[in-house]
């Protein structure tokens, strides 16, 4: 199909739909997502899910917020809490699977309570190509994926998201603040707010893409290839080191491969 025939396919699929629940962080895909099906259906229709939690990072939950307010449709937020979601603090290989779930759970109780028929999420045809568990969640509770079934990709959205003047069509992927940690390393608030506080500091400073991968007293850096000679500049390097020793770390790495999404998953075995 042509990019215009999935976007129609898409149009398509969500009218079918009646009216929509949007599982909604504010990143590209939900973002598009939400504007699509408001489009479609009308913004009575239309209904952004929002949790935050101590993995949301508060910005994003504030650019939610006027993203929401931009595309013209209701948000409903409400507190949610995965470290306390047995299985998940002890971040096991099928972390994901424990949160989606547990998160879904609450959006499909909360659409039923307010009359929305269906809960959407923003899987995409680059979804199939990680370890995902928490598609798994995804299937077993029956939430529709109208991105991925009319098989647009992450680019093709983006595209699309640029066609209808969307702001988040170039916003870095993003993914819960957990998926920073190694399998088997403990999740804790306070690990957590590490983080945000490291990523918030490179955010500041222009990057675009960057992750910051915790390795108890390490914090391992990625940022885009292209940027890694910004961070070889010396008073960008000593201001980073300051900034991160102050968060808690002892040491602070550079990872020469670069920013790449799933990075954690390369410790997996191949068949996972």
């Amino acid at each position: 199909m042509t990019l215009d025939e999935k976007y129609t396919q898409l149009q398509q699929q969500l009218s079918r739909l009646g009216s929509v629940a949007v599982a909604f962080s504010g990143g590209v895909d939900s973002t598009f997502l939400l504007k699509v099906a408001c489009d479609t259906l009308g913004p009575d229709k239309v209904l952004a899910l929002t949790a935050t939690s101590p993995t949301y990072p508060a910005y994003e939950f504030e650019q939610s917020r006027k993203l929401a307010a931009q595309i013209g449709v209701k948000q409903l937020d409400f507190e949610s809490n995965e470290l306390v979601i047995p299985g998940f603090a002890e971040n096991p290989p099928r972390r994901c699977y424990h949160c989606k779930h547990e998160l879904f759970s609450l959006f499909l109780r909360q659409a039923e309570k307010l009359g929305y028929r269906n809960v959407l999420d923003g899987s995409n045809l680059d979804d199939l190509g990680d370890y995902r568990p928490g598609r798994d969640a995804v299937t077993e509770l029956k939430i529709c994926s109208p991105l991925l079934e009319a098989q647009l990709s992450k680019a093709e959205i983006r595209q699309l998201s640029k066609r209808l003047g969307l702001p988040t069509w170039n916003k870095q992927p993003f993914a819960c603040l957990s998926s920073r940690f190694p399998y088997g390393t403990q999740i804790t608030a306070e690990r957590l707010q590490q983080i945000d506080r490291c990523e918030s500091w490179l955010r500041q400073q222009g990057f675009g893409n960057y992750r910051v991968r915790f390795h108890e007293q390490i914090a391992r850096v990625e940022v885009a290839a292209e940027e890694i000679g910004r961070l070889l500049d010396n008073d960008l390097r000593r201001q980073l080191v300051a900034e991160f020793k102050a968060a808690g770390f002892t040491y602070v790495t550079l990872d020469l491969q670069g920013y790449r999404t799933g990075s954690m998953n390369e410790t997996l075995p191949e068949a996972q």
